[in-house]
């Protein structure tokens, strides 16, 4: 008698497809495994930044306490992605403490990439100080710079004291503890000490510009009485290199670049600080009530200066 096998046969090879099927997921499972085992180990890029040049913008009165901005140039500097440095300065100046500061801050990066600088409106005092860092200056021919000096405003407020009937009695631990006090007649020891210090912070002002436009001190100092230049008058005088906008300042920068001739500009900016209430309320209106609020903010930020400041008088 036969027997029929085919129905075992057909079993056999249901079984045998099943188990292939459950070793072909369960490979498929300990290679997804492995996969997130190593990602975690090792990580796995979700993106890689492309190079570019970055843009930092300077505008307004420069304060005393420049960290945030300060921070920001540095990691452009060492960011590797980063391949230049493009400054858009529109300041006429402020604090000598914070043009230091970020001087010193372009200096650095200049030391390894390229940076170019555009100068708007104005680039002066402080402001140019920050720009002599750079190895290209750029302006337009109505651009305001130079204004290489220092002020120190010290009120003698004595008089006034005296016509309304207060007088001001200070006990001090040495004759000059004093005056730099606005209620104390300012003698003639204390105007040669705080003459002292202006000239010193002036000293390091005139360096610095002549160490970043590779001119003599003495040929620096000739220029340095504080007065102002126009860009193109900036331009024999070597306080700059050549008239030209943004975007020209941008061409030198991707010449200075191996293989920058398409490399994107991406703007950078510092850590955002609160905004002010007059900032507030304009935004809440929707307007700018015809530059008020920005013109008190500038007023207010310059009164805040401790000190020398290196600025432009408006």
């Amino acid at each position: 008698m036969a027997i029929d096998t085919s129905s075992e046969d057909d079993t056999g090879q249901v079984y045998r497809y099943q188990r292939r099927r459950l070793l072909l997921w369960r490979g498929v499972a300990l290679a997804s495994l492995l996969v997130a085992g190593a990602s975690v180990f090792v990580g796995v890029p979700r993106h890689v930044p492309a190079d570019s040049i970055a843009r930092f913008e300077i505008k307004g009165v420069i304060a005393d306490r420049v960290r945030p901005q300060v921070e920001a140039i540095k990691r452009a500097e060492h960011d590797p992605h980063v391949r230049g440095l493009l400054l858009v300065i529109d300041s006429p100046g402020g604090g000598v403490t914070g043009g230091v500061a970020l001087h010193d801050a372009v200096e650095s990066f200049a030391a390894h990439k390229p940076v170019a600088v555009s100068m708007q409106g104005t680039a002066a005092s402080a402001g140019y100080m920050i720009a002599a860092a750079a190895q290209r200056l750029f302006a337009y021919p109505s651009s305001i710079t130079g204004s290489i000096g220092v002020i120190m405003i010290r009120p003698d407020a004595s008089g006034l004291l005296g016509r309304i009937g207060l007088a001001a009695d200070t006990i001090t631990s040495g004759a000059m503890k004093d005056q730099s006090q606005p209620f104390v007649p300012l003698k003639p020891e204390g105007r040669v000490m705080l003459q002292g210090i202006v000239n010193d912070l002036f000293d390091q002002f005139v360096t610095m510009v002549s160490r970043g436009r590779h001119r003599s001190l003495d040929e620096i100092r000739v220029l340095a009485d504080g007065r102002p230049y126009t860009g193109r008058q900036a331009v024999s005088l070597h306080l700059i290199d050549q008239l030209g906008d943004e975007d020209t300042a941008v061409l030198w920068l991707r010449s200075q670049i191996r293989n920058g001739k398409d490399i994107p500009v991406r703007k950078i900016s510092p850590a955002r600080p609160p905004e002010s209430f007059l900032g507030r309320v304009s935004r809440k209106i929707g307007g700018d009530w015809l530059g008020v609020p920005q013109a008190i903010e500038e007023l207010t930020a310059y009164q805040k200066l401790d000190g020398a400041v290196a600025i432009l008088p408006r």
